[in-house]
């Protein structure tokens, strides 16, 4: 069976012929300096992993290292980066998006790993007619996403993502308005909420329909980690995610793909909800030596049932990086007979590692070949 074939067995919530092993989003800091410069594609080769190749064109994430490069532009919706620092470890830039209903302002920082937001987007409510008029929606070029699937073969899976900063709406919202602001007008002035996240939503429907419809990707992700439960309470979410989740996870599956769930953080007590709202797949499965909270994986399996398939659940952190083979072969263990008994399971590190050995990651992808079915 190849890899790719193996995962998307998984992803259909089957058997494969053993556990599908990979990692969620191979960083460009571990490849120059763990993996001697190495693309992806060929890190997963050297480990002995199935790989998963994310298609990063045109997506906007701010968190991306040098993330200015996948700024939008339009018209109607001019962004101008002033360069405050340079320097790679320390980089900041501010932006003044110029429209014709007047100007937005945010401002980031970043280093090689990473970049934040120092100053929002959102500083009135009436910002939001401003992103609803005029912010535009990116457009992928879907030659170069077939190219890209061409490429990946039968080594694995190429993943895309619904755009904006992050992909579902409640989380693409936090990186425009600062989270607590946000947390605090869902309870105080739900209505305004409620019409950015309607905002959003088109936007993001738009986007699936022009730019994902027609196109090679094996997965799509939404969400993100601010739905988490160490974020936000279930009675939050229930309310200001799960719709609109669902909405687009009926988009993506109008369209003929299939999705996955990005939850970094705690989710145990929001598992049903991930069922709700009609994905197909549910990731991270974040341990708490990551910042989530599932300690049992079996309490998860119980509650998917079948009926979501799995991703994740490797602490990369205090396992993969700073543990030993051993320890790294008992954990891979572990989560294959706690999420994986029944199928449906792509054991992952739970989100972005930086410093893991490599030899941990080839021990790491040889102890999950030893889990067959």
């Amino acid at each position: 069976m190849t890899s790719k074939e193996r995962m998307l067995r998984a992803l259909r919530r089957e058997k494969p012929d053993r556990l599908p092993v990979t990692v969620h989003q191979w960083q460009q800091f571990h490849l120059d300096q763990y993996m001697d410069g190495m693309d992806a594609l060929s890190a997963f080769a050297t480990t002995g992993m199935d790989a998963s190749i994310q298609y990063f064109e045109a997506m906007g994430q701010f968190w991306i290292p040098n993330a200015e490069r996948y700024v939008l532009q339009s018209q109607e919706w001019q962004d101008k980066i002033t360069v405050i620092d340079p320097h790679p470890l320390h980089k900041e830039l501010h932006h003044v998006i110029t429209t014709p209903g007047g100007d937005l302002t945010y401002k980031t920082r970043g280093n090689l790993t990473t970049t934040w937001i120092i100053e929002y987007l959102i500083k009135q409510q009436d910002d939001i007619e401003l992103i609803e008029k005029y912010m535009p929606v990116a457009k992928l070029d879907k030659k170069k996403i077939a190219a890209a699937y061409d490429e990946v073969g039968d080594a694995g899976i190429l993943r895309g993502f619904v755009w904006g900063d992050q992909a579902g709406c409640w989380q693409h919202a936090c990186c425009l308005t600062e989270p607590q602001h946000l947390i605090e007008q869902a309870m105080t002035d739900p209505d305004w909420v409620h019409r950015l996240m309607r905002i959003l939503l088109d936007k993001k429907r738009r986007f699936i329909e022009e730019s994902l419809k027609g196109t090679s990707f094996d997965l799509i992700e939404t969400g993100g980690g601010s739905s988490s439960d160490t974020v936000i309470s279930p009675a939050l979410h229930r309310e200001f995610c799960l719709p609109y989740d669902r909405e687009m996870h009926r988009a993506i599956h109008g369209i003929g793909h299939i999705s996955t769930y990005h939850t970094c953080g705690g989710m145990m007590h929001i598992l049903d909800q991930i069922v709700e709202n009609e994905t197909d797949a549910s990731e991270t499965l974040s341990p708490p030596g990551t910042g989530g909270n599932i300690t049992d994986p079996a309490k998860v399996r119980e509650v998917y049932a079948g009926r979501v398939a799995m991703i994740g659940g490797m602490d990369q952190f205090n396992v993969l990086t700073s543990g030993t083979a051993q320890t790294i072969r008992d954990e891979v263990r572990r989560l294959f007979e706690g999420f994986g008994p029944d199928g449906g399971y792509i054991l992952s590190a739970s989100d972005h590692f930086f410093d893991a050995p490599a030899e941990n990651l080839k021990a790491y992808a040889a102890a999950a070949r030893e889990c067959r079915y």
